[in-house]
């Protein structure tokens, strides 16, 4: 049975076209429209935003150096004859006489938490760190924390050129650097970066440690400003300008990047920045009551506010906010919603939270709008919807509805159920099943790679298959996927056919054998051609399509939905639903 599928143009009865990407997950560009005053400042990921923030540094960049250099002309002119700066030389003294030599090793430790080369590593870890280990890269925080200490590194720089002071007459316990004593680099750079980090702790951190981090990172300049009088190297008013330096760098930086429109991250190769009607809302009828179901692990106060604000833009101005539970993954909150006259839902999580709320409104014909708030988010990517939550509902808003399938997938120990993405058995069930949620929070999907890994010494399984009523297949293999949508974590066209609305399921299974069965199971999967035949791949990789599948396990197999483990067993019945969903995507411009 013939599995590619040419992109085919249908909507709803009087709505716009839409499209659906094939072979692509990249959001479909609007035509634009009217801009408002808010869309006619330029943001901050575009060139003319970025150059509007650069401007803003360099201006108030410049007032800091001024201010420091004023500072410091003034402690060492006309102030040097007044108290505060006449008791400092007896302040070193005394730290000088109160040494020991624990106090000299725990001076040294923390001292080097403000050295060069300390700060210089931190803040690259930093960046990485932000980068790789959430969900979404947090572009916007992390160019907050390198801008910052690169500004407060530039501003010392240019007052220690302006501002000539010795350092205090102490034995000093270290080499004295060639800068001037005024202001302490070491205080300035430690409180550009870890002030940097409590700031970022309170900002996107949740639960009841982030407050205590906070306060320790605050603490940690404060520490290395003593340390370094205590070793002799600089006076007090040195300490103070530090702290002053590095906490305007980090005034002026945060107030540019972080206080105004996010920097969002580079769009993925070929895909256009959110503009026209997916970014403002549409005329005409004002919309009916909505419901917003989330996660609230994944979905924090600051992610909600962003949609609240999107939502209202679009003229939802009531919107219901309904947390998930333990209990409850989002099947009771959505059909709840929806016997209370609910005419719109929006489901913010992972791939299960989307699962459960797309079973509620099966067949309901309530439109539904997918907010990628979760760790695969491949339902989203497969649709073309942005990565990023508000641009995602922002483009689903301005679009229009759209119905896709649903698989409905039941067997021994598993109530039917409909999936939206996949479902499988063998090597993918026991990945995910040996991937634990912390890794899952910590890596985000690449946690899949790692569980994969483990289970790759699995023993085959062997399997019947039968295909619409057709005669059985009798096979070996290590997983088999049933498919309504082909990509997978990291974008990678898994079952390159599949597509979520063409009324039917796409069946893959995989069995390689030994190094040489593997590398061709990996260049079979790594082929982007989709007008693959029932049947036809290599030997490790085949691919067929189907409305029901009936498959049968010679012993008990490890079994997902969705991403989410179910309980093993040994039998599979699979049919797809064709249209139970609607779906609010992007409209294509023409």
């Amino acid at each position: 049975m013939p599995t590619g599928i040419p992109e085919r143009r249908t909507a709803l009865p009087g709505a716009p076209e839409v499209v659906l990407p094939h072979g692509s997950a990249e959001p479909h560009e609007a035509e634009a429209s009217r801009p408002t005053a808010e869309a006619s400042r330029p943001a901050p990921g575009t060139a003319g935003g970025m150059g509007r923030a650069a401007g803003i540094i360099a201006s108030a960049a410049t007032c800091q150096a001024a201010l420091m250099v004023g500072l410091g002309l003034l402690v060492t002119g006309p102030g040097a004859h007044v108290w505060p700066m006449t008791s400092e030389d007896a302040v070193a003294r005394t730290l000088e006489r109160a040494r020991t030599g624990t106090l000299d090793t725990l001076s040294l430790v923390v001292s080097e938490a403000g050295n060069t080369a300390t700060v210089v590593a931190g803040t690259l870890l930093s960046c990485l760190v932000l980068l790789v280990v959430p969900r979404l890269p947090r572009w916007r925080e992390a160019v907050f924390l390198a801008v910052a200490v690169s500004l407060q590194s530039l501003v010392f720089l240019l007052i220690t050129e302006a501002v000539d002071r010795t350092r205090p007459d102490v034995e000093r316990l270290d080499a004295s650097p060639p800068t001037s004593s005024y202001t302490s680099g070491h205080t300035g750079a430690a409180t550009a970066l870890y002030a940097g980090l409590a700031v970022l702790v309170l900002r996107r951190a949740k639960g009841p440690w982030r407050r205590p981090v906070a306060v320790l990172l605050l603490i940690v300049p404060v520490l290395v400003g003593i340390a370094r009088a205590y070793r002799g190297m600089h006076h007090p008013t040195d300490i103070a300008g530090g702290l002053l330096n590095g906490g305007l760098s980090l005034l002026i930086v945060g107030r540019a990047l972080l206080a105004g429109p996010h920097v969002p991250a580079p769009a993925p190769s070929g895909e256009a920045p959110l503009t026209g009607p997916a970014a403002e809302a549409p005329q005409g009828e004002a919309p009916g009551r909505t419901a917003v179901v989330f996660n609230p692990t994944v979905t924090d106060e600051s992610d909600r506010a962003a949609l609240r604000e999107v939502l209202e833009r679009h003229g939802h101005r009531a919107a219901e906010f309904l947390p998930t539970t333990a209990d409850d993954p989002g099947a009771g909150q959505a059909a709840g919603a929806v016997r209370a006259g609910a005419t719109l839902l929006v489901v913010c999580g992972g791939d299960g939270t989307v699962r459960a709320v797309s079973e509620a409104l099966a067949g309901t014909g309530v439109p539904l709008v997918v907010v990628p708030c979760g760790t695969g988010n491949l339902l989203a990517r497969n649709l073309g919807l942005p990565v990023k939550p508000a641009e995602a509902l922002a483009a689903a808003l301005g679009g229009a509805p759209r119905r896709i399938d649903l698989g409905l997938i039941e067997g021994d120990g598993i109530a039917p159920a409909h999936f939206t993405v996949m479902s499988g058995a063998g090597l993918d069930a026991a990945m995910l099943e040996s991937t634990s949620d912390r890794a899952k929070a910590v890596l985000g999907w690449p946690a899949y790679v790692v569980g994969g890994l483990r289970e790759l010494r699995a023993p085959r399984m062997r399997l019947t298959v039968s295909l619409d009523g057709g005669r059985p297949l009798r096979r070996g293999a290590r997983m088999v996927l049933i498919a309504n949508t082909g990509k997978v974590q990291g974008g990678a066209a898994l079952v390159p056919a599949a597509r979520p609305d063409d009324g039917l399921l796409d069946l893959l299974i995989l069995d390689p054998r030994g190094p040489a069965g593997w590398l061709g199971a990996v260049v079979s999967l790594l082929r982007r051609d989709a007008d693959r035949k029932g049947g036809e791949g290599s030997r490790s990789v085949e691919y067929f399509t189907f409305r029901r599948a009936d498959i049968r396990f010679d012993a008990p197999q490890p079994r997902e939905l969705d991403g989410d483990p179910v309980p093993p067993g040994r039998q599979f019945t699979a049919r797809v639903v064709p249209g139970a969903l609607t779906v609010l995507l992007p409209v294509r411009g023409e």
